[in-house]
């Protein structure tokens, strides 16, 4: 008995590759619709309005206690109940993973902005800033350059997390890996070059993370 055989996998390899665009493209769309709506949510927080502010926790609440695969579920199977149309796996994917990458990007900042003196607050409402130019010019861009490690760590949790779109049967990776090893009657290669895959993609994120603290540190 073989332990491992690639033989068999090599033809399937092109396959599975060509989930990596499906892949990147719901990272890609998440990691910005997540990144704008935390965003909001953070300002939601931090806002003087209370009911805002618990609107934006419960959000928090709901999206971090509960499984993302769950999430996905909901927005795959439930929202057509709802709705009464159905909506597409990639736009389904897209939405899930945003809601919730959103909630840890809205905590992210918000604990940058909480990081920043607040003799700089207090200064700028002093001198009659506006609470929106203050938030844009003054807190938001330092709050962004301390917390940069923690948003590149949340892309990384979010590249990782998009696997789990195969439960809706969308061509990613993950879904592929699974039809090539189903083809050839021997699931284990094809996973493992699955991963390798996912961990290059994670390589690449976090030398890229790294390159940008540089520079936010040279230009310091």
């Amino acid at each position: 008995m073989n332990f491992l055989d690639f033989s068999s996998t090599i033809p399937e390899m092109p396959f599975i590759l060509e989930g990596l665009g499906v892949t990147l493209k719901v990272v890609a769309a998440a990691a910005v619709f997540g990144f704008l709506l935390g965003v909001l949510i953070t300002l939601m927080k931090i806002s003087p309005f209370k009911p805002l502010a618990w609107i934006a926790d419960f959000y928090t609440s709901i999206f971090r206690g509960t499984p993302l695969v769950l999430q996905l579920m909901i927005v795959y199977y439930g929202l057509p109940q709802v709705l009464g149309f159905d909506i597409d796996a990639y736009w389904a994917a897209v939405t899930a993973f945003g809601l919730n990458s959103a909630a840890y990007v809205s905590e992210i900042i918000r604990a940058g902005i909480n990081a920043i003196d607040k003799g700089q607050k207090e200064a700028a409402m002093a001198l009659g800033v506006p609470y929106p130019k203050m938030m844009k010019d003054l807190l938001l861009p330092q709050a962004f350059k301390n917390i940069m490690p923690a948003l590149i760590n949340e892309s990384i949790t979010l590249t990782k997390e998009s696997a789990v779109v195969t439960v809706i049967g969308l061509g990613d990776i993950m879904r592929r890996s699974y039809q090539a090893g189903a083809a050839i009657y021997s699931p284990l290669e094809p996973m493992l070059f699955a991963g390798l895959i996912y961990y290059v993609l994670v390589l690449i994120l976090t030398f890229a993370g790294k390159a940008i603290e540089r520079k936010l540190n040279i230009n310091d």
